[in-house]
């Protein structure tokens, strides 16, 4: 049975063009390996992120949101990858934020989830799925 350990993987843009390459791995010569643009691993610590893509509206609903809780002024980069201290949001801010967000989508976030939301993108990924839930 052959292991792997060490790997990362990295998602980027698709691309039409491929490339087959056979490169030396680790004292293994000649492996085939098919390159894609959109896929590389690399050496490194093992690392999984699994990332659910809200719809456009709902992250830019929940940045508006933000903004408006964190008196941000219009102009503010705010994105699904912000993180809500980088932000400048204390624990208060963002309980206000997620029960700003619950008015706004009629939802009700549990205090284990609202835990778990760092950036803007965990807030419309999460209020997508209760959303979601909830109209089941």
């Amino acid at each position: 049975m052959a292991s792997s350990t060490g790997f990362s993987l990295n998602f980027s843009p698709l691309s039409t063009s491929f490339k087959h390459n056979q490169v030396p791995h680790h004292g293994i010569s000649n492996v085939n390996l098919l390159s894609l643009p959109s896929l590389r691993i690399r050496p490194g610590p093992m690392r999984l992120r699994v990332s659910c893509a809200a719809k456009p509206e709902t992250v830019d609903k929940v940045c508006s949101i933000v903004r408006k809780q964190l008196a941000l002024p219009e102009d503010s980069s705010v994105t699904g990858e912000s993180k809500f201290a980088a932000l400048g949001a204390d624990s208060l801010d963002t309980v206000e934020i997620v029960m700003g967000l619950e008015e706004e989508f009629g939802i009700s976030v549990e205090e284990e989830s609202a835990q778990s939301i760092v950036t803007v993108q965990d807030a419309a990924d999460l209020i997508e799925k209760l959303v979601e839930k909830k109209d089941a």
